[in-house]
């Protein structure tokens, strides 16, 4: 789906809002593995546009993980401050500017909570009912977007209703009708803040993505970027989500399992070829959790031998290849 004649350039895409835990680092593997096994430029972004959630120092201890993993990058915040997101805010209200154009944009005023209230009153619908086409505003003043910057209102993407196709390397093909599944979606909030949803579509198009690869858990916003893609006139890249890492009741593991952190794991003794090799194992790429190095997996890597079930593990998986 990437735009023909581009270089393949991948990316991995952490926020600074806790250490890098163990799915985080399998993400990344896999990321950087897709990418280099063809050739192609890896980069690091920060994506730090809730200031307030970003944890000081998590920035660099991410990336100092990474370094001890064998995951390089060839450009990054570490040497270029344009890959840290809250310093590309212009960026992202020249893109809403460009939606504005095409008539793409509206100002809401509804709260989360006015939308809960609508959507569980009488005929109300479902409570996790989608923003209803009926709630657009029918005019709107030619100059109204110069004028949106009051705090009164957040903006929403008025989507299409054709149904959006892609091949997800993991999962297959996947088709959803974002107008059914979730309507028209905020792209900057009430308080100034950039939507998500905006930003990584806004920051994949200027450095060139040809590839995402990420947690399976984000693959139901990969419909809303790509029509966002669409709009903004660029193909989306080729996408890969990769089976979450989950606990053994089957909940997702996250920045909360503070002994699944790759700096407690580092802490307790665990040295970076025996979690590479868990972690290539997990993936599918070997059939043992042999220890080896990042760079060795980079000829044995493919999206056919990519496992398609979440890993299980347990805080207690690495213990046994901590050094005393």
């Amino acid at each position: 789906m990437a735009s023909t004649g581009q270089s393949p350039c991948g990316r991995y895409a952490p926020s600074p809002t806790g250490p890098l835990h163990i799915g985080g680092a399998r993400t990344a593997l896999a990321a950087w593995l897709s990418v280099r096994t063809v050739g192609g430029t890896f980069l690091l972004r920060m994506e730090d546009l809730d200031t307030r959630r970003a944890v000081p120092g998590a920035a660099e201890d991410i990336l100092e993980d990474l370094a001890w993993l064998g995951i390089d990058w060839d450009a990054g915040p570490d040497t270029d401050s344009s890959y840290v997101q809250s310093r590309r805010k212009a960026l992202y209200e020249d893109a809403l500017a460009c939606l504005w154009k095409q008539g793409r944009l509206f100002p809401c005023k509804l709260s989360r909570k006015d939308l809960r209230r609508l959507a569980t009153a009488p005929h109300g619908g479902p409570p996790h009912l989608p923003y209803p086409a009926s709630l657009r505003p029918r005019r709107l003043a030619p100059d109204w977007f110069e004028h949106h910057r009051d705090g009164q209102a957040s903006l929403r993407f008025r989507v299409s209703e054709d149904p959006v196709t892609f091949e997800d390397r993991v999962s297959g093909r996947v088709c959803e009708r974002v107008s059914e599944s979730v309507g028209d979606f905020v792209v900057k909030r009430r308080d100034g803040v950039y939507a998500y949803q905006l930003a990584v579509v806004v920051d994949d198009l200027r450095m060139g993505i040809t590839e995402v690869v990420r947690g399976r858990d984000l693959i139901t916003s990969t419909a809303r970027q790509i029509q966002l893609f669409e709009a903004l006139g660029s193909s989306p890249p080729a996408y890969g989500h990769v089976p979450l890492v989950v606990a053994p009741d089957g909940t997702k593991l996250s920045k909360r399992h503070g002994s699944l952190a790759i700096r407690a794991l580092r802490a307790q003794g665990l040295r970076a070829p025996d979690l590479v090799g868990c972690l290539a194992c997990s993936l599918g790429l070997r059939s043992e959790p042999a220890p080896c190095r990042a760079i060795d997996l980079v000829d044995e890597f493919s999206w056919q031998r990519v496992n398609k079930d979440p890993w299980v593990i347990s805080g207690g998986t690495f213990a046994r290849l901590a050094v005393p």
